[in-house]
């Protein structure tokens, strides 16, 4: 209710002729509301920043009539900071000194300064902090005699944090600690803190994992009440539960993951109809039938967002009893499951479809390479598990490519970046890193949950039902037309208008195949494009190149997928009028949000752990030689990529012979002197020259 009541406030206070009003004539506005209870409203707003009061008067209006708006700080190493005013806002440029003590992430009230105009970023001060989002920093204890300092090891926050000695709660010189500020940085004066926790000591081999771990609040361990809910999930299904749903028990069903997969989210089943179309029925756990609206296990869920993937940690977003017991699809077991079961013709397209809730019993859980290996190779090992995988994977295979033809046909973008497999052994020592293999294994499970994902997403759209949609919106063309000097340095031509249709940025990367400047191009043009998020409104996918998307295929490990689903049981249920939808359109809304946001967080950390790991890796190898790509230049150094896909910067600092400045435009560097010239995708050697464990980087010196 009072969501709405705000959203009705916010769009009368941004009208034209609405001048500020008092605090009489906005209850005056919501009439029947008790005075108490609009200024608990005006307050929540206030310190949320959707509402402001005037300097003089003390009136109320939304921000952007006083030439401010509220956003999140993004710090920057070198101390300024960008606000970020929604995700689909562009960035405002905040110095150091105008900061006023923000630190990463917090929320902030900022007052333009200098209004944005063609490429260049708007400006602005921070003139109110609204919410604090660091309250605690992770870091190094630097011990005084009556006094320490912990010096934060991320580099976003660029002050230490004072220590009184009566709070340094047994830190040792050297510990990693977790402290607690109590209080923040004014003027020059530093925050003052205490430590809270040890993470770990100087001598402890992992300590820079556990401190990832720590900055990035993940917790592999629940809540005491959220595990006595769990407690009281039963094994067994109630089978008065699955009286209403489809009984699929006797069907070929099987899974395909990866060998040490134990969240088994999916399950396929495939036949050739009478008619020659094909029937591929695609299974997805149905979690929400265990974590339902409104207990700690799905506030839980909602908050963590998503499971995070750290090499050979996974941090999971529901209890273990879910994730790897009762919910995951593991074969010779009766699950729950909301089944897509789609007639495909022998163009791509899905002529019909069915949504159900299902009862499913995997026949088989299989393994990518094996699945690999016998449709790449011939290799029958896999027919072990059942002779009918012979007919069932051939036509899978035959399938997905028929997909995967369709997909690219109208238009859909396919990058070809490689990614990182990182092999550790059980003494968290790392053996191996190579590039990861998309073999037809892995490529079939994708073709399958996108066109489930599409069928789903395009079914709830015209059913007109609150939803939670994956969006990618498409880019800006100013950024794309940044492009088109590189393009035109290596003879190719990009048509740019108002618009671009995701089929020329395709045909573009089609042509760049096997090229020296892929690399080059590709890069640059994924950094142009937009970031996918979730949405409560359905703004298409523009890569994907569809007009309808979701995720729906993994509940077990994203929160999205899980409120959906829950979603489609009350439509198919009946159970979702006009009250009924006016709710779901805030809950969507907020997670749309928080997935959003979790999902950031989730990248970052899981961005941050590869690169420790393979700062780890190289240690090993400083001295020698290899031969690698330079992968981006900016203003500081070159960035080289490896073939086993570690990436490392030298600096320019470090070439010394000669003095080489930043060619933005051509993205290349050139010696002043020389004319020697480094871009983007040259083939180079390169000599590892240090680690650190710390920064999680890998310095190179280029050999000549």
């Amino acid at each position: 209710m009072s969501e709405d009541l705000k959203e009705s406030l916010i769009d009368f206070l941004s009208k034209k002729d609405t001048h500020p009003q008092d605090f009489d004539e906005i209850c005056a506005f919501f009439q029947d509301i008790q005075a108490d209870e609009v200024q608990n409203i005006l307050n929540e707003m206030v310190e949320d920043g959707l509402v402001v009061k005037t300097p003089k008067k003390q009136k109320y209006t939304v921000p952007e009539k006083l030439g401010m708006k509220a956003g999140i700080v993004l710090m920057t190493q070198k101390g300024f900071a960008f606000i970020r005013p929604s995700l689909d806002e562009r960035d405002i440029f905040v110095s150091r000194s105008d900061l006023m003590g923000a630190m990463d992430k917090d929320k902030v009230l900022i007052e333009i300064t200098r209004p944005q105009k063609d490429d260049q970023k708007a400006e602005g001060k921070v003139v109110q902090i609204l919410q604090r989002n660091i309250d605690t920093v992770i870091g190094r204890y630097q011990r005084q005699k009556d006094y320490g300092f912990v010096i934060p090891l991320s580099r976003k926050i660029t002050s230490d944090i004072y220590i009184p000695k009566k709070y340094e709660n047994g830190a040792r010189e050297g510990d990693t600690v977790e402290c607690e500020i109590y209080q923040y940085a004014q003027s020059e004066k530093k925050a003052e803190g205490k430590i809270i926790k040890i993470i770990a000591d100087k001598n402890d081999k992992d300590v820079y994992f556990k401190a990832i771990f720590a900055e990035n609040k993940l917790s592999e361990n629940f809540p005491a009440k959220v595990l006595k809910e769990v407690s009281r999930i039963p094994e067994d299904i109630n089978m008065s539960k699955i009286q209403d749903r489809l009984d699929l028990r006797d069907e070929f069903i099987f899974t395909i993951d990866g060998w040490d997969a134990k969240d088994l989210d999916d399950a396929i089943s495939i036949s050739k109809l009478q008619n020659g179309n094909y029937s591929l029925g695609v299974h997805i756990a149905d979690v929400s039938e265990y974590v339902t609206e409104n207990t700690a296990l799905d506030s839980e869920a909602f908050r963590r967002g998503t499971s995070v993937y750290l090499v050979d940690t996974v941090v999971p977003m529901l209890p273990e009893k879910l994730s790897n017991g009762v919910c995951s699809l593991h074969p010779n077991v009766d699950r729950l499951a909301l089944s897509c079961i789609m007639e495909i013709d022998d163009k791509g397209k899905v002529v019909n479809h069915k949504i159900q809730k299902s009862i499913i019993n995997s026949h088989a859980r299989l393994v990518y390479t094996e699945v690999s290996d016998f449709l790449e190779n011939g290799d029958e090992t896999v027919l072990k598990k059942g002779e009918i995988l012979r007919e069932v994977l051939t036509l899978s295979d035959e399938l997905a490519k028929l997909l995967r033809e369709h997909r690219f046909a109208r238009g859909a973008m396919d990058f070809n970046f490689p990614e990182s497999s990182i092999e550790m052994d059980e003494n968290k020592n790392v053996i191996d890193i190579r590039p990861e293999d998309r073999r037809i294994g892995n490529k079939i499970i994708e073709e399958f949950m996108l066109i489930t994902n599409e069928t789903i997403a395009e079914e709830f759209y015209w059913a007109s039902v609150p939803f939670v949609y994956r969006v990618h919106e498409y880019p800006d063309v100013d950024k794309l037309r940044k492009l088109l000097p590189i393009l035109e340095t290596y003879n190719y031509k990009l048509k740019i208008d108002d618009d671009v249709h995701p089929k020329q940025l395709q045909d573009l990367l089609d042509s760049l195949n096997g090229k020296k400047e892929e690399e080059v191009i590709s890069t640059l043009l994924l950094r142009s494009l937009k970031k996918a998020r979730y949405s409560p409104i359905c703004l298409g996918h523009f890569s994907l190149s569809l007009k309808y998307y979701c995720h729906f295929t993994s509940p077990i490990r994203r929160y999205p997928d899980l409120q959906i689903h829950r979603i489609i049981k009350e439509y198919l249920d009946g159970k979702i009028d006009e009250r009924r939808a006016k709710y779901l359109d805030g809950v969507v809304a907020k997670a749309s949000e928080q997935s959003s946001l979790m999902e950031q967080m989730a990248d970052d950390a899981e961005r941050q752990v590869d690169d420790l790991r393979k700062a780890q890796y190289m240690t090993k190898f400083v001295g020698y030689t290899f031969e690698g790509v330079i992968s981006s230049v900016t203003n500081f150094g070159i960035f080289v990529r490896l073939d086993n896909t570690v990436e490392g910067l030298v600096r320019f600092v470090e070439m010394t012979d000669d003095r080489y400045e930043f060619d933005e435009t051509n993205y290349a560097v050139i010696g002043k002197s020389t004319g020697k010239k480094y871009t983007l995708g040259d083939k180079i050697k390169v000599k590892v020259v240090r680690t650190s464990e710390e920064f999680r980087e890998v310095d190179f010196a280029i050999v000549q």
